[in-house]
């Protein structure tokens, strides 16, 4: 797969992968959504007590870069497959969620501010 690879193709690839090993009876909502969950607190666990030069190091570092990558990786395939078994369309979902960000964050008020969208 290259960089151009759309999430209709990711979808279909993760899909086959799943289907291959007959894990789809295994693939309800609760369950991947717990995934995901789990997964991100994996990604989380390897930037834990780092200092923003430890992780500027630790991305550095090709074993490590690829673990980032990996649980990265992991995430976004339970999300496509979160996302195939409760049908909902990805691209649309990401579209529609950034007209929302755009309406909460205008760049007049939100630019070079972290505040929450209630605060601006």
């Amino acid at each position: 797969m290259d960089s151009q690879t759309t999430v209709q193709q990711l979808k279909v690839r993760v899909a086959a992968f799943r289907d291959a090993r007959d894990w789809k009876k295994f693939h309800n909502p609760k369950d991947l959504a717990a995934s995901i969950s789990i997964e991100a607190n994996e990604l989380l666990e390897l930037f834990q007590w780092k200092t923003p030069a430890e992780v500027d190091a630790l991305l550095k570092d090709p074993r490590k870069r690829e673990e980032v990558q990996d649980e990265l990786a992991d995430i976004v395939v339970y999300c496509i497959s979160a996302a195939d078994q409760m049908g909902v369309d990805l691209s649309d979902a990401i579209e529609s969620k950034l007209r929302k960000n755009e309406a909460k964050y205008p760049v007049e008020k939100a630019f070079g501010n972290n505040r929450k969208y209630t605060e601006l």
